[in-house]
């Protein structure tokens, strides 16, 4: 599966939740809803979140040095992360809080037009970002259900983008749904219900992408598809004749290590052991192009200890 960081995605998701939050922040200031508020601080969070992902990927690009020699990809793993700290707390926590005090101090919603006319904008707005999102998905999500794609990706911004813009769909329709019920019932303690439910999704939103992220930022293994080519590559049958032992670990979304210990003949020349190496390396890259850190440790193969 490819590691495309999807940047078109989060551009979208960036200019829709841009558009959504001034217009959010103006319903609120019409109407005095707490959904209005907590959804349009949601916006801005989400915001700041795609500006995280743009300057994670611009920093992973950075070159190696002596002091960082595997380079800079895994900027892309702490900014995602950072994600889901925004979310949980500015997204999640906030809205608690407000749905809390809503349902504390209820008041009727004044100018209710501006709170439904905003929510069917931004319903609109957000289902263009979500669409983008899946078509840049979809490209490389092969036969991947969505919660694998999910959990196996290995660049983090297009399942971070995703669940971003899912969450927010869900959380635009509570809010809907509160300012609705608000509405025809005269109580805004429905209001309040709505925001603490947007509120507790962005709050379960944010707590996957941060198991996921530190996931990531641990170090994760090569998919297994990606293990059997390597494994399929390293032996030829003749200068190597067998994989003693491996293992591989991601340096970023697009860089892949791989480590082995490699079965030679007993009696090959040290040229010709280079020589194998080499070509090994070779037909590593080949069947996975982001294998690119490759180190292989020649060894006589013993059947008492070929697991050393």
């Amino acid at each position: 599966m490819s590691a495309s960081g999807g940047t078109k995605a989060i551009v979208a998701a960036l200019g829709a939740n841009l558009a959504i939050a001034v217009a959010k922040f103006v319903a609120f200031a019409f109407s005095g809803s707490s959904s209005m508020l907590a959804e349009g601080v949601h916006s801005i969070a989400d915001s700041g979140n795609q500006g995280l992902l743009l300057l994670g990927g611009k920093k992973a690009k950075r070159e190696a040095t002596p002091e960082h020699p595997f380079g800079y990809g895994r900027e892309r793993y702490i900014y995602g992360f950072l994600v889901s700290i925004v979310l949980f707390t500015i997204g999640g926590v906030f809205a608690l809080y407000e749905g809390y005090e809503k349902i504390k101090h209820p008041h009727e919603l004044e100018h209710w037009y501006w709170p439904v006319g905003v929510l069917i904008f931004a319903i609109i707005a957000e289902g263009f970002s979500f669409r983008t999102a899946i078509r840049e998905s979809n490209e490389i999500r092969a036969e991947l259900t969505w919660a694998q794609f999910v959990r196996r990706a290995k660049a983090p911004e297009l399942p971070v983008v995703l669940l971003e813009d899912f969450g927010a769909l869900v959380g635009l329709v509570l809010a809907l749904g509160g300012v609705g019920m608000a509405l025809l019932t005269g109580d805004g303690v429905w209001d309040g219900i709505g925001t603490i439910c947007i509120g507790a999704l962005l709050v379960l939103i944010a707590l996957v992408l941060a198991a996921e992220t530190k996931s990531l930022l641990l170090g994760e293994a090569a998919d297994v598809d990606q293990v059997a080519k390597i494994r399929e590559a390293i032996v030829d049958g003749e200068t190597v004749t067998d994989l003693i032992h491996m293992r591989t670990l991601h340096l970023g979304p697009e860089e892949l290590l791989v480590a082995a210990k490699i079965a030679v003949q007993h009696d090959d020349a040290a040229a010709e052991v280079a020589r194998a190496i080499d070509a090994a390396e070779a037909r590593i890259r080949e069947a996975v192009p982001i294998a690119r850190v490759i180190y292989l440790e020649p060894d006589i193969l013993r059947t008492s200890s070929s697991s050393a």
